[in-house]
């Protein structure tokens, strides 16, 4: 007699399905964690359509207002949320640190902090930035309006939360990555690469892929599929051998909609050392980076965005950097930095890094042309 699956077991194989088009690595996890509802949402959302960044950031807000539902109010988010949830969502992400150090209630209380933190869901030990707070709000709105139902997300008491925290507790703004991986630092991270093994040759990948396509963002290097790349012809030199081309087909990404197919090329050294990578690893179809085990083994699902984040860091380490300065962000940062650097148009940058915005693609350029310009050195 065939067993009948529990909820739980259940609510895993609809993951499962789902993982097929939203790579999902706690499925284990979000099983026990998310309501029959809330896979059916996250189903309905994936033949909407939908794209897959998109999707991943969806599915990673579900996962923890549920998880900070259940630890701030002890069940799971009733649907639609009232506006009493949704301003104490907001108390206790937006808070004053000074205000919160006289009284201990202030903001998030400990016990709801500990089990998040204990279940990985809280890293930062101080208030939220208010750009999360709002994400996380505009993708609890999403969810809701998907159900069919209205919420109290504009409400003006909740606005006036919002806007009043934030005026409490200002937050100087910082960039992603403090510091930009530059030519000079990719090479010492690239120097750490060396061995042959399989981990070095992947990670070596990853670094010199993720630069050299305009620096693209995590998620869409852990995402990277065998069928999105196609081999171009090579690229002639007048003293030397021709390069080989690859071309990227990113299809819809973060600031594109519709059938729009996003493409960007890889010439040289990133080429082969992808190539060499999918060649040791045997990889011909499915994701280009995957896990890799302790013996060795080459893992059928594709790294998490937060694993790019993590090898940078610690190739930075091994390098002699500080971990601290770096993050994946680093890499789209530094790409754009690097070609002002080098003089490269801002355009013809960013028909490479695919920014839609000139004036955030500017801002690297004129923090390098500054520095280095004649402005800056009226004495010298």
């Amino acid at each position: 007699m065939t067993r009948k699956p529990n909820g739980v077991e259940a609510r895993a194989e609809q993951l499962e399905t789902i993982a097929a088009v939203l790579p999902i690595e706690r499925r284990d996890e979000l099983a026990e964690l998310l309501t029959d509802h809330d896979i059916e949402t996250l189903r309905h959302l994936v033949n909407e359509g939908m794209g897959d960044n998109t999707l991943r950031a969806i599915t990673s807000d579900l996962a923890y207002l549920e998880a900070w539902g259940l630890a701030a109010t002890g069940s799971s988010l009733p649907w639609p949320a009232p506006e009493a949830l949704l301003l104490k969502f907001v108390a206790h992400h937006l808070w004053d640190p000074l205000r919160k150090e006289a009284d201990p209630d202030h903001g998030m209380p400990v016990a709801v902090a500990d089990n998040l933190r204990s279940q990985g869901f809280l890293k930062a030990s101080g208030p939220h930035a208010p750009a999360t707070v709002r994400r996380r709000l505009a993708s609890w709105s999403t969810l809701t309006h998907w159900r069919g139902l209205e919420g109290a997300f504009t409400s003006p008491p909740l606005k006036a939360a919002i806007r009043l925290a934030v005026r409490a507790a200002p937050r100087q703004r910082r960039r992603k990555s403090p510091k930009a991986v530059t030519g000079d630092v990719l090479s010492r991270l690239l120097a750490t690469c060396e061995s042959g093994s399989l981990r070095d040759l992947r990670d070596r990948a990853i670094l010199m892929v993720a630069f050299a396509s305009g620096g693209r963002r995590r998620s869409e290097i852990a995402a990277l599929r065998v069928d999105q790349l196609t081999v171009e012809a090579p690229i002639e030199q007048k003293d030397g051998p021709p390069l080989p081309s690859l071309a990227i087909h990113l299809g819809r990404t973060k600031t594109t909609s519709g059938e729009r197919d996003e493409v960007v090329y890889l010439t040289g050294r990133p080429v082969e050392a992808l190539n060499g990578w999918m060649a040791a690893a045997r990889i011909d179809k499915g994701s280009v980076f995957r896990g890799i085990g302790r013996w060795g083994t080459v893992s059928r699902r594709p790294l998490d965005p937060q694993s790019i984040n993590a090898i940078l860091k610690l190739r930075a380490a091994m390098a002699g950097l500080e971990p601290g300065e770096f993050s994946a962000h680093g890499l789209r940062s530094g790409y754009l930095t690097e070609a002002a650097n080098r003089r490269i148009p801002l355009v013809e940058a960013m028909e490479q890094s695919r920014h839609r915005s000139v004036q955030q693609a500017s801002s690297y350029y004129n923090d390098a042309t500054r520095r280095t310009g004649n402005a800056a050195r009226l004495i010298s």
